[in-house]
């Protein structure tokens, strides 16, 4: 007897937060269809079932942070009563540099986790990225006043995913806060934002 509709989204959606999980953690090239059927607990038969190639399924969990870790966690900070006067994108840079974020490898933003094998993939991979790094920019811009507000934002782009990229990085945990602290001061000093950082118990995993 087939499964009804509503069985085989639910097994998709399943395999494709397994595979997000596991790919930030390991990478595309690491992390074989077993392991992520395992983790998603389906059988590895099923997996063309859902997905016509490994890359397929990458594709997806990119773009899985963007249609609910993104709405989930930034809107979740939009309406945080205890940051009554901090603009809403200086909550998502508070956020996205911050300690929580640093160790929060599994639920990381895609930005931060998949680059460099996005840059090895397939234009279809490549796509995926692109839609969470344009939205990112985009949060920002809405933000910003003036002629320069897309230079600004992915100013702020570039200035979170690379202190995280290196953060990351580093062995040295103390160098690695260093970095965030600079990139997170340099990002408020760049479009004349104040205020602190956001609640520690705040996690966003991007973008």
């Amino acid at each position: 007897m087939p499964y009804a509709p509503k069985h085989k989204q639910q097994t998709r959606e399943r395999i494709v937060e397994a595979a997000a999980r596991l790919f930030n953690r390991g990478g595309f090239a690491e992390v074989t269809i077993g392991e992520i059927m395992t983790a998603a607990g389906v059988t590895h038969g099923g997996f063309y079932r859902h997905f016509s190639s490994k890359e397929e399924l990458y594709a997806e969990a990119v773009r899985h942070f963007l249609k609910k870790e993104v709405p989930e966690r930034w809107q979740k900070g939009r309406a945080d009563a205890s940051l009554p006067d901090q603009r809403f994108a200086s909550f998502v840079v508070d956020a996205y540099l911050s300690r929580d974020h640093l160790q929060d490898i599994d639920g990381s933003c895609p930005l931060v986790g998949l680059s460099s094998d996005v840059a090895r993939s397939s234009r279809g991979v490549k796509s995926a990225y692109r839609e969470v790094a344009q939205a990112m920019v985009d949060v920002f811009k809405t933000n910003l006043k003036g002629r320069g507000a897309r230079d600004q934002a992915m100013v702020l782009v570039a200035l979170c995913v690379g202190g995280m990229v290196l953060a990351r990085a580093l062995d040295d945990e103390d160098l690695a806060k260093d970095f965030l602290d600079t990139a997170h001061k340099h990002a408020l000093k760049t479009t004349g934002w104040r205020g602190g950082r956001a609640q520690s118990s705040a996690k966003v995993s991007t973008a």
